[in-house]
Protein backbone atom coordinates (compact mmCIF):
# COMPACT_ATOMS: atom_id res chain seq x y z
CA UNK A 1 0.00 0.00 0.00
CA UNK A 2 1.36 3.54 -1.07
CA UNK A 3 1.61 5.62 1.80
CA UNK A 4 -0.55 9.01 1.30
CA UNK A 5 0.02 12.24 3.06
CA UNK A 6 -0.26 11.75 6.46
CA UNK A 7 -1.59 14.69 8.93
CA UNK A 8 -1.40 14.89 12.62
CA UNK A 9 -3.75 16.28 15.13
CA UNK A 10 -5.01 16.23 18.87
CA UNK A 11 -7.58 13.61 19.57
CA UNK A 12 -11.47 15.21 19.33
CA UNK A 13 -14.63 14.03 21.40
CA UNK A 14 -15.95 12.32 17.56
CA UNK A 15 -12.81 10.68 17.33
CA UNK A 16 -13.67 8.07 20.56
CA UNK A 17 -15.32 5.31 18.56
CA UNK A 18 -13.08 5.43 16.01
CA UNK A 19 -9.69 4.79 18.06
CA UNK A 20 -10.97 2.22 20.68
CA UNK A 21 -12.06 0.11 17.59
CA UNK A 22 -8.67 0.87 16.33
CA UNK A 23 -7.29 -0.30 19.42
CA UNK A 24 -9.21 -3.66 20.02
CA UNK A 25 -8.61 -4.42 16.48
CA UNK A 26 -4.78 -4.47 17.03
CA UNK A 27 -5.46 -6.01 19.60
CA UNK A 28 -7.18 -8.97 18.56
CA UNK A 29 -4.57 -9.07 15.75
CA UNK A 30 -1.51 -10.01 17.67
CA UNK A 31 -4.00 -12.08 20.21
CA UNK A 32 -3.37 -9.76 22.61
CA UNK A 33 -7.03 -9.28 23.48
CA UNK A 34 -7.35 -10.08 27.19
CA UNK A 35 -8.62 -8.88 30.59
CA UNK A 36 -6.17 -6.78 32.06
CA UNK A 37 -5.38 -5.08 29.11
CA UNK A 38 -7.06 -1.84 27.25
CA UNK A 39 -9.44 -4.41 25.20
CA UNK A 40 -11.05 -4.23 28.58
CA UNK A 41 -10.08 -0.96 29.64
CA UNK A 42 -13.50 1.42 29.77
CA UNK A 43 -11.55 4.47 29.31
CA UNK A 44 -10.66 3.08 25.67
CA UNK A 45 -14.18 3.92 24.93
CA UNK A 46 -13.78 7.48 25.85
CA UNK A 47 -10.28 8.30 25.38
CA UNK A 48 -10.95 12.06 24.58
CA UNK A 49 -12.73 12.61 27.99
CA UNK A 50 -9.63 10.71 29.68
CA UNK A 51 -7.21 13.29 27.95
CA UNK A 52 -8.29 16.11 28.85
CA UNK A 53 -6.88 15.10 32.25
CA UNK A 54 -3.66 18.10 32.93
CA UNK A 55 -0.55 16.72 32.04
CA UNK A 56 -2.01 14.49 28.92
CA UNK A 57 -2.19 14.63 25.48
CA UNK A 58 -3.40 12.35 22.47
CA UNK A 59 -2.48 12.36 19.39
CA UNK A 60 -4.43 11.14 15.95
CA UNK A 61 -2.92 10.36 12.58
CA UNK A 62 -4.65 10.26 9.60
CA UNK A 63 -4.76 10.53 5.85
CA UNK A 64 -7.68 11.29 3.03
CA UNK A 65 -9.13 7.76 3.76
CA UNK A 66 -9.54 8.46 7.64
CA UNK A 67 -7.26 7.30 10.97
CA UNK A 68 -5.01 5.30 10.70
CA UNK A 69 -4.11 5.14 14.53
CA UNK A 70 -2.81 7.12 17.83
CA UNK A 71 -1.07 7.59 20.94
CA UNK A 72 -0.60 9.52 23.67
CA UNK A 73 0.88 10.27 26.90
CA UNK A 74 -0.45 10.00 30.63
CA UNK A 75 0.20 11.38 34.16
CA UNK A 76 -0.62 7.60 35.15
CA UNK A 77 -1.34 7.09 38.95
CA UNK A 78 1.40 6.03 41.16
CA UNK A 79 3.94 7.00 38.88
CA UNK A 80 6.83 9.54 40.11
CA UNK A 81 6.03 13.40 39.41
CA UNK A 82 8.34 13.76 37.32
CA UNK A 83 7.19 10.64 34.64
CA UNK A 84 4.64 10.03 32.68
CA UNK A 85 3.39 7.22 30.72
CA UNK A 86 2.74 6.56 27.12
CA UNK A 87 -0.44 4.92 26.14
CA UNK A 88 -2.76 3.63 23.63
CA UNK A 89 -0.58 3.93 20.62
CA UNK A 90 -1.95 1.29 18.16
CA UNK A 91 -1.58 1.65 14.34
CA UNK A 92 -3.59 -0.48 11.11
CA UNK A 93 -2.23 -2.96 9.44
CA UNK A 94 -1.68 -1.53 6.51
CA UNK A 95 0.58 1.66 7.91
CA UNK A 96 2.88 -0.15 10.00
CA UNK A 97 6.46 -0.20 9.38
CA UNK A 98 5.99 3.42 7.52
CA UNK A 99 7.43 6.02 10.33
CA UNK A 100 3.73 6.66 11.44
CA UNK A 101 4.31 5.00 14.97
CA UNK A 102 7.64 6.47 15.42
CA UNK A 103 6.41 10.01 14.28
CA UNK A 104 3.58 9.66 17.11
CA UNK A 105 6.04 8.67 19.84
CA UNK A 106 8.58 11.13 19.24
CA UNK A 107 5.59 13.85 19.14
CA UNK A 108 4.41 12.79 22.55
CA UNK A 109 8.26 13.05 24.13
CA UNK A 110 8.08 16.61 22.68
CA UNK A 111 5.00 16.96 24.50
CA UNK A 112 5.83 15.66 27.57
CA UNK A 113 9.57 17.90 27.53
CA UNK A 114 7.33 20.74 27.12
CA UNK A 115 5.30 19.79 30.06
CA UNK A 116 8.37 19.34 32.11
CA UNK A 117 8.50 15.62 32.18
CA UNK A 118 11.84 14.17 32.75
CA UNK A 119 11.41 10.41 31.79
CA UNK A 120 8.60 8.31 29.45
CA UNK A 121 7.44 4.94 31.08
CA UNK A 122 5.20 2.36 29.34
CA UNK A 123 3.31 -1.00 29.60
CA UNK A 124 3.64 -3.69 26.61
CA UNK A 125 3.09 -7.36 26.31
CA UNK A 126 5.27 -9.77 23.93
CA UNK A 127 2.65 -10.39 21.41
CA UNK A 128 2.82 -6.57 20.05
CA UNK A 129 5.91 -7.88 18.37
CA UNK A 130 6.14 -5.15 16.16
CA UNK A 131 6.63 -2.40 18.80
CA UNK A 132 8.98 -4.09 20.80
CA UNK A 133 11.95 -3.23 18.50
CA UNK A 134 10.91 -0.04 17.53
CA UNK A 135 10.60 1.06 21.66
CA UNK A 136 14.12 -0.33 21.46
CA UNK A 137 15.26 2.01 19.02
CA UNK A 138 13.92 4.74 20.36
CA UNK A 139 16.01 4.94 23.40
CA UNK A 140 13.13 2.43 25.75
CA UNK A 141 15.44 0.52 28.28
CA UNK A 142 13.47 -2.34 30.01
CA UNK A 143 12.45 -2.45 33.84
CA UNK A 144 12.52 -5.85 36.40
CA UNK A 145 9.22 -4.51 37.61
CA UNK A 146 6.36 -1.84 36.63
CA UNK A 147 5.65 1.54 38.30
CA UNK A 148 2.79 3.11 38.80
CA UNK A 149 -1.05 1.92 38.93
CA UNK A 150 -2.54 1.83 35.61
CA UNK A 151 -3.99 -1.54 36.29
CA UNK A 152 -3.09 -3.50 33.29
CA UNK A 153 -1.37 -6.45 35.14
CA UNK A 154 -1.85 -8.08 31.57
CA UNK A 155 1.25 -5.82 30.53
CA UNK A 156 4.21 -8.36 31.54
CA UNK A 157 6.88 -5.31 29.89
CA UNK A 158 7.67 -1.66 31.27
CA UNK A 159 10.32 0.51 29.79
CA UNK A 160 11.48 3.29 30.60
CA UNK A 161 13.06 6.40 28.70
CA UNK A 162 14.39 9.17 29.93
CA UNK A 163 14.18 12.99 28.26
CA UNK A 164 17.28 14.87 27.07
Amino acid sequence: METKKITYRRIRPEDNEQIAAIIRRTLEEFGANKPGTVYYDPTTDHLFELFQMEGSCYFIAEDENGMIGGAGIYPTTGLPESTVELVKMYILTPYRGKGIGKRLMEMCLIEARKMGYSSVYLETMPELTEALPMYEKIGFQYLEKPMGESGHHGCPLWMIRELD
